[in-house]
């Protein structure tokens, strides 16, 4: 079925109600997830720390170790780095 402008309706309708029941889902792992960081907070953990370790892992090694490399960098521009050995 399709109007004069060209729409299927029908399809349209299917990718709609398609994308609402996906919408729905991820509003439930959405609440599942504050469930167990809400667990997990409550068993001591610091969820900030959490939330960064699950960040770090969905990154490769190279990722990573450029991401520290260019906070450094920033952080010895801003007189923020902490003073390793040989310095300070």
């Amino acid at each position: 079925m399709s109007d004069p402008g060209g729409v299927a309706a029908d399809q349209l309708r299917a990718f709609i109600e398609r994308i609402e029941r996906l919408e729905e889902e991820k509003k439930v792992i959405s609440d599942d997830i504050k469930d167990v960081y809400a667990e997990a907070k409550g068993n001591g953990y610091d969820v900030k720390i959490l939330r960064k370790v699950v960040s770090l892992r969905k990154k490769q090694p190279h990722e990573r170790e450029e991401e520290e490399a260019v906070l450094d960098l920033y952080l010895h521009a801003l007189g923020m780095a902490a003073a390793g050995p040989s310095e300070g």
